[in-house]
């Protein structure tokens, strides 16, 4: 065992550098090499495609998924944080931490309603919501340009405790749609009433249709941050539709894991 390294704490050390010792597992932990974890609803009545975070092909890198019984669409998806909701993430995110997951995903953009609970909860970095993006993305443009944002709900949104716990406090610059305020049917009328399934091409034809609205509308809009788990497979034809940086769940996802994961540099001089 390494000095200073106790058993409670991340190996931050690919595997071919183990020094030639002993190296203990912690008490409880299961399995190995996962440094994502991501924490879902409980139930989800609506189909995964490739792309989306539910669905483990999306990534390039293995991730571990945690359902969470008492997270739904309909306790999820709102302005505030839900009690019985929050004990369960609570306990979930600690279960991940203590099987060496390096960094925990929240599978909903309105996870960020809990973000600042779970990220006191646990010693390892929290990334609960897309919407964390968007302090990034706004300080990368100009002032006058503004970030187009499609979410499950646009209505609910603005008045969630999401974007303030995302480090959005002013939303002069945020373009918002989605939802019960735009027209995206395959959404509104069959993912948030857990229908059981949905057409993933139509919904992504609507979300390109939006898109481009929304880029006629203001010429102002210089990215798009897609923040339900299911529209990163859109991500690609809207990116097509609009010609503008297009940012979702698995851009995130991707950045942290090439944090929490580092890799040696390889090539000459």
């Amino acid at each position: 065992m390494r000095e200073g390294l106790s058993l409670s704490e991340p190996m931050y050390v690919p595997s071919s550098e183990y020094a030639d010792e002993v190296v203990p597992n912690r008490p409880g932990r299961a399995f190995g090499g996962v440094a994502i974890g991501i924490l879902l609803f409980g139930v989800a009545g609506y189909t995964f495609p490739p792309g989306s975070v539910e669905n483990a092909t999306s990534f390039a890198y293995p991730v571990h998924y945690r359902p969470v019984g008492a997270a739904s669409i309909a306790n999820v998806v709102g302005t505030q944080a839900n009690d019985a909701v929050l004990t369960e993430l609570i306990e979930a995110a600690r279960e991940l931490e203590a099987q060496g997951c390096r960094a925990i995903i929240g599978a909903c953009g309105y996870f960020a309603n809990y973000q600042p609970q779970i990220r006191d909860a646990v010693d390892v970095p929290c990334f609960l919501s897309s919407l964390m993006q968007l302090p990034l993305i706004l300080n990368s443009l100009p002032p006058r340009k503004k970030v187009a944002i499609i979410c499950a709900d646009g209505e609910v949104l603005p008045d969630s405790a999401a974007l303030a716990h995302s480090g959005i406090t002013d939303l002069s610059r945020l373009v918002i749609a989605g939802g019960r305020i735009s027209d995206i049917p395959e959404l509104n009328d069959e993912i948030l009433v857990d229908s059981g399934g949905y057409n993933p091409k139509k919904l992504e034809r609507e979300i390109v249709a939006v898109a481009r609205q929304m880029v006629d509308d203001d010429p102002d809009i210089g990215a798009f941050l897609l923040e339900c788990t299911l529209f990163p497979p859109t991500s690609y034809a809207v990116q097509r539709a609009v010609g503008l940086p297009v940012f979702d769940f698995v851009t995130m996802i991707d950045w942290v894991q090439s944090a929490v994961v580092k890799r040696p540099f390889t090539g000459y001089i």
